[in-house]
């Protein structure tokens, strides 16, 4: 198992970029191109003779012994330089939308422009991050946070954007941060920002998308027009604002902080309500299964997507053969998807699919062709027949669910 090589796409990545500050370190290992197809390095072909000449030995004795050396070290975790913030001249405040506790591209692009804010004109700022509720993500360090502010607080387990605001108050009095940003999403971030404008009596800039030097250009007329503006201390940014943090590692110190007390809210949460994942419109789906050529037995299919809990997608293979509805095809030519987790059954990988699931966070590729496009482009690969595989899926959810119901029945 210790001799199968591992491919690690930061560090292919950094392979391909000429300007990454780490590209020379990698530059030995093997390099994917953008279809995942290998590439020769022609750079790492041969020796440098006594001479300074550089020598190509065609028997290939002498790359022999380091083969094994360049490939640990690609597939070896990158090291990226940390930041560090020792003493900061001020402070950028970045509200995460924390999407089931984990950061989501929104959220990357946010930090990313605290980011650039923090270091402009020389400046020494800090990006401080508050993330309200449960958070799983451990990478943060990577995403551009310097200070972490975590409020964990049983107030925000359910829908509560009063105490949020109140909170969020009482931190920028205490920072007094040079600038405020949120994301302009329907998962909290805008209403959130809203609120907290009203209570700071500021106009905020909404829908930001471009940042030159101290004038900001914001989307309006639903996207139709662009408004330029000069700089503002509370913005709400849209997705794509900026390039996030892939070349630096942050110190992610947590600041303590302490829930404020908050009475008299307006708002009551009343739960969740099951619907039909099938309902949620597929462009706005967190978690999807979707089916191709692969897939030999459509009511399986439908039962584990049931079974799952996900919304049901399709290639367009399987839509032209009449397996899926026209509404359910992923990709260039169907719809294109921002799922969190991606299940891709059964399906090769066109490049239409491929642009169409490029926003993913997670895509799980299960076929029988361990070489096709999807598996390449996965982050976690099961090679076998889908009918098997499902089925053995179905077994070991319907086992914890009746694990935890025991467990339930007990207690």
């Amino acid at each position: 198992m210790s001799e199968l090589f591992r491919r690690d796409p930061r560090a292919q990545w950094i392979a391909r970029n000429r300007l990454h500050p780490l590209h020379q370190t990698l530059v030995i290992g093997p390099v994917f191109g953008p279809s995942g197809l290998l590439r020769k390095n022609l750079h790492s072909i041969g020796f440098i003779g006594p001479n300074g000449l550089k020598r190509i030995d065609r028997s290939g004795a002498s790359n022999d012994s380091a083969q094994g050396s360049r490939r640990a070290a690609a597939a070896s975790e990158v090291i990226l330089p940390l930041h560090q913030v020792l003493e900061p001249a001020f402070y950028i405040v970045v509200v995460l939308d924390l999407v089931s506790g984990r950061l989501n591209g929104h959220d990357k692009d946010t930090l990313g422009l605290a980011q650039q804010l923090a270091n402009r004109n020389g400046g020494a700022g800090a990006v401080v991050a508050i993330a309200f509720g449960e958070l799983k993500d451990d990478s943060l360090d990577k995403a551009g946070v310097d200070r972490l502010i975590h409020l964990d607080s049983p107030h925000y387990e359910q829908y509560n954007p009063e105490q949020r605001c109140n909170d969020l108050q009482v931190i920028v009095d205490d920072l007094k941060p040079q600038h405020i940003l949120l994301p302009d999403s329907i998962n909290g971030g805008g209403d959130l920002g809203r609120r907290l404008a009203t209570k700071l009596q500021q106009r905020p800039a909404c829908g930001v998308w471009k940042l030159i030097d101290d004038t900001v250009t914001c989307r309006g007329s639903a996207g139709k027009s662009d408004i330029t503006r000069p700089l503002s201390q509370l913005m709400l940014v849209m997705e794509e604002c900026s390039e996030p943090i892939s070349e630096t590692r942050h110190e992610n110190i947590v600041i303590p902080q302490d829930t404020s007390q908050f009475t008299g809210a307006k708002l009551i949460d009343q739960g969740n309500i099951s619907v039909d994942p099938n309902a949620i419109p597929l462009a706005e789906a967190g978690f999807i299964l979707s089916g191709g050529n692969g897939i030999n037995d459509w009511p399986q299919f439908h039962h584990t997507a049931s079974v799952l809990g996900a919304t049901e997608g399709a290639s367009r293979v399987a839509v032209d053969d009449g397996n899926m509805p026209r509404e359910r095809q992923v990709g260039a030519t169907g719809t294109w998807v921002t799922a969190q987790v991606y299940i891709a059954v059964g399906i090769s990988g066109a490049i239409q699919h491929m642009q169409g699931i490029g926003q993913c966070e997670k895509v799980v590729a299960i076929n029988t062709d361990e070489g096709c496009d999807m598996v390449k482009r996965a982050d976690l690969s099961a090679i076998g027949d889908s009918t098997e595989i499902l089925t053995r899926l179905v077994e070991l959810i319907e086992q914890r669910k009746q694990t935890i119901n025991g467990g339930a029945t007990n207690d």
